[in-house]
């Protein structure tokens, strides 16, 4: 994939350890706050597209800038997009982990919305100390369906759900005592890359991957039905309400919500 001004992403193909360890590298770059929108979205399962053929030993989710996203573009959540972006936003979560492949992420500043929901699918999550990971789709209006379906896996129901129901951050360390970040480091990018070079880089790339599907049987099988039904249960009730078309409507004309709960 070849990096243009117009592109949201790159995608690398890097060798580590002196070639012992091949990885793949997606790097969020859509400028300030990363926002993704269906164009991202679109690049990402391109990037996918093209990892499948590579059978690296992990995929290694970065970004540029000061933050890791702010999340899934606002506009694109509007009755007549949000569809479409869902569906393929899904889409997208469940090629990735189709791969097989383990995923790390490396994440610096916000972490947020959809921003996070890409995250969730890194089996180890490496941040720096002044991020901030949250869900902020209820302030909105709406859910999010990939960290519905995923959080409570990751650092238990009741937690899950104070981030899912109050839209709040919680910072790295915080993170870190949940369970949700695997390791906190200066310099984020550069810890994930020596975990997968001196964890990954010695093993079978063919092994990695039974071993990562092994890893995974408990809860992938479960997590796309579940993700189903919640993208069926936002398209075809949550968007029928008042009350998530006036969230979305008030946040992109920068004011606020007048609720009507219903």
């Amino acid at each position: 994939m070849a990096a243009t001004e117009a592109h949201k992403l790159r995608l690398e193909r890097l060798s580590l350890a002196d070639g012992a360890c091949t990885v793949a590298r997606i790097v969020l770059d859509a400028g300030k706050g990363n926002v993704i929108d269906l164009a991202a979205i679109g690049e990402l399962r391109a990037a996918v597209g093209e990892i499948r053929g590579d059978r690296p030993h992990a995929i290694l989710i970065d970004h540029e800038g000061s933050h890791f996203s702010f999340g899934a573009s606002v506009d694109d959540h509007r009755p007549e997009t949000a569809p479409t972006m869902l569906a393929d936003l899904h889409a997208m979560a469940r090629e990735i982990l189709d791969l097989d492949v383990p995923v790390l992420a490396s994440v610096r500043g916000m972490c947020l919305g959809g921003g996070l929901e890409l995250a969730l699918l890194a089996d180890r999550i490496f941040a720096a100390p002044g991020a901030q990971f949250g869900q902020p789709e209820i302030v909105l209006g709406v859910f999010a369906p990939i960290g519905s379906a995923l959080l409570p896996r990751v650092i238990g129901a009741r937690r899950a759900a104070d981030l899912l129901v109050s839209g709040r951050r919680i910072d790295a360390e915080t993170a870190l005592d949940w369970g949700l970040v695997g390791e906190i480091a200066d310099d984020p990018s550069a810890a994930m890359m020596t975990w997968a070079q001196e964890h990954l880089g010695n093993k079978s790339r063919s092994s990695l991957r039974f071993a990562t599907r092994a890893a995974r049987a408990t809860w992938q099988d479960a997590f796309c039905s579940d993700l189903a039904a919640l993208e069926a249960r936002y398209v075809g009730e949550l968007m029928e309400t008042h009350d998530a078309r006036e969230g979305i409507e008030a946040f992109l004309e920068k004011r606020k919500p007048t609720w009507e709960d219903r």
